[in-house]
């Protein structure tokens, strides 16, 4: 079990099925919560996990960016995020910004407004959530949603390259698969063949207590089948 006691950690994307089971497994280990999120997934989050704060916030305007940077966060988790299909012949400039700014603006945003504290105290850790498309570079009709999700991994990794010696880590998570949803049961995929959501929580909290000395910065996790 981690053990994240003292911890601040600002979780977005509150209420989702990965972000309530990384609530659950921060919870456990002892860290203080900020929940960020919208709407009725929100709204049940903050009923069911004790947090310090519960910010109703649309992350893909930059106005969330002033609104984050009023609370001291030791540890960003960003969950936010979407998925779709289509063949690029027919991909629009539309569906271009929609991906890019689920995947990649909401995570700018967020780490513009929990950045300044985290330099100032210098430590901080920022972790996000990428994509398997994105570690093979190679999405069959999902091109714009795996360009996204590939941005994602080149700019958490670029922050931990830029930022670390000033005491800021960052980490990319990788789930090499689809992750066990009600969504993703009733498009017909089979169980064993996705991620569990806890097991992916474990795997996200185990990279949220490394050293400096022995850190990780990016973490691929697979179903068994």
């Amino acid at each position: 079990m981690a053990n994240l006691s003292g911890t601040t950690i600002m979780l977005t994307g509150a209420g989702g099925v990965l972000a309530t089971a990384v609530a659950q497994e921060l919870v456990d280990a002892g860290a203080e919560l900020i929940l960020v999120g919208r709407g009725e997934n929100l709204r049940r989050a903050g009923d069911r996990f004790p947090a310090t704060e519960v910010l109703e916030l649309d992350l893909g305007d930059p106005a969330s960016t002033e609104e984050l940077k009023k609370y001291k966060v030791d540890t960003l988790v960003h969950t936010v995020g979407a998925f779709a299909m289509q063949d690029a012949h027919k991909a629009s400039p539309a569906d271009l910004h929609a991906m890019m700014t689920a995947n990649m603006t909401t995570l700018f945003h967020a780490v513009q407004g929990v950045l300044p504290h985290m330099l100032r105290q210098k430590e901080g850790m920022i972790l996000g959530v990428s994509a398997a498309q994105a570690a093979r570079m190679s999405g069959k009709g999902a091109a714009l949603y795996t360009a996204s999700k590939a941005a994602v991994a080149a700019y958490l990794l670029s922050l931990n390259d830029e930022l670390r010696r000033k005491g800021v880590r960052a980490c990319v998570v990788y789930p090499m698969g689809a992750i066990d949803t009600p969504a993703n049961r009733a498009a017909g995929m089979a169980w064993e063949a996705m991620i569990d959501p806890r097991g992916l929580a474990q795997s996200i909290a185990h990279a949220l207590t490394q050293t400096p000395r022995a850190h990780l910065s990016e973490v691929k996790v697979y179903p068994d089948a």
